[in-house]
């Protein structure tokens, strides 16, 4: 299949800010309808630092996959196998900025429920999309994107 084909692409099962956006509604209409508030007030320091730290790898890893023309949605073609700054650490150092800014929201609101649903959200976004995005990767890039993987991990 050519590089420029409509199909060139992992079939995700949708984008994963809607994955986090659905979740975070769930979690704050779930605390709205059964307050649960047995967080202690010191863990909305430890939130404000996980939000700060979610401003990181997410916004590096952009700039990288711009400087080196491919796009970062996973709708549309990957044209260059990236692996230089943040996917130096991680494979998905977008995925993990969603993830820290989820859990910082979570933390500073003292919301239990999107704790909970956290993970629930981790699983869809790993066999949604993180999954089809390391075959399609595979596909694409072959041994380079192996000896990749192989070195760095998916997360940190």
């Amino acid at each position: 299949m050519p590089a420029t084909s409509k199909h060139d692409t992992p079939d995700v099962i949708t984008l994963p800010p809607l994955i986090f956006a659905a979740g975070g509604i769930a979690g704050i209409l779930l605390n709205m309808l059964i307050p649960l508030s047995i967080l202690p007030d010191w863990l909305r320091w430890a939130g404000i630092v996980l939000v700060v730290l979610s401003l990181i790898p997410g916004p590096w890893a952009l700039l990288n996959m711009m400087r080196a023309g491919t796009h970062p949605e996973p709708t549309h073609p990957t044209t260059a196998l990236v692996t230089n700054g943040p996917f130096r650490f991680s494979r998905n150092p977008i995925y993990l900025t969603f993830t820290l800014f989820f859990l910082g929201f979570a933390l500073i609101t003292l919301n239990l429920w999107l704790i909970a649903i956290l993970p629930v959200v981790l699983i869809v976004l790993i066999k949604g999309v993180i999954e089809r995005e390391e075959c399609y990767l595979e596909r694409k890039f072959g041994e380079d994107y192996r000896v990749y993987k192989g070195r760095v991990r998916r997360w940190i």
